[in-house]
């Protein structure tokens, strides 16, 4: 299985993280907020075969950070994956849009050189801003939007630019993202926890507790949970190639 939005480097006992990623041997990608996080995180996981790092840049920090795009150029060819990266819109941020815009366009272009970058995307009150991104740049990569809280329209949409979509616990534990999953394609559904920030009953979400996800979905296709890990099995394939 996989969590393909984990921030390895962020938790409060990294111990306990690596731990749960060495015993679970889940396929998980480490990703990163600034580029001078990346290398000291690809650190932290050395060793560790089933864990990637991705050189992100997060929205929130666009307008804090984009004097590090530079390093960015200069880690790109580090790494196939890129993240976290992308727009936010929420109150507090959408007054930087200019400096997230300026740094997502900047980071998608770069990604345009390569062909096999693999993109985890955050979109939070930015869908259609991000959607007009990724259309703008449309051999960037694979596109992975995490925790996309759209509606059915901007779905559609994402899905013609060949978007595939990562859902955590906390996602089925809102009416309203329960809702958006049940939009989603089979095929175009992948697992992350968004840890240590999203939380679940207040306890953070280790990579093997994409789990309740697996269950989650048994139910809601109304297929085995056997049937709904071979189809998230084909599903990471077809993005890691």
């Amino acid at each position: 299985m996989m969590d393909l939005h984990c921030h390895v480097d962020l938790y409060p006992e990294h111990g306990k993280v690596l731990d749960n990623i060495k015993s679970c041997k889940y396929y998980v990608l480490s990703v990163t907020t600034v580029p001078s996080a990346f290398d000291g995180t690809a650190n932290l996981t050395a060793g560790i075969d089933n864990c990637r790092t991705a050189l992100g840049l997060h929205p929130q920090l666009a307008h804090l950070r984009k004097n590090e795009l530079s390093l960015f150029d200069q880690l790109i060819t580090k790494t196939k994956y890129i993240g976290e990266i992308g727009l936010d819109g929420s109150k507090g941020y959408v007054e930087q849009m200019e400096d997230q815009l300026f740094v997502f366009k900047h980071i998608l272009n770069q990604c345009q050189s390569y062909k096999d970058k693999v993109l985890t995307i955050h979109s939070l009150n930015a869908v259609e801003e991000t959607l007009d991104c990724l259309t703008q740049f449309p051999n960037a990569g694979k596109p992975i939007l995490h925790w996309f809280l759209g509606t059915k329209k901007q779905l559609t949409r994402a899905l013609e630019l060949g978007c595939y979509f990562s859902i955590g616990p906390a996602m089925i534990h809102s009416s309203r993202a329960k809702k958006i999953i049940s939009w989603i394609p089979k095929d175009k559904v992948l697992l992350e926890t968004d840890g240590p920030f999203a939380k679940v009953a207040g306890k953070i979400q280790f990579p093997s507790d994409v789990v309740s996800v697996i269950e989650y979905l048994s139910v809601d296709w109304e297929i085995s949970r056997e049937s709904v890990i071979s189809q998230l099995k084909l599903n990471l394939k077809a993005v890691l190639t």
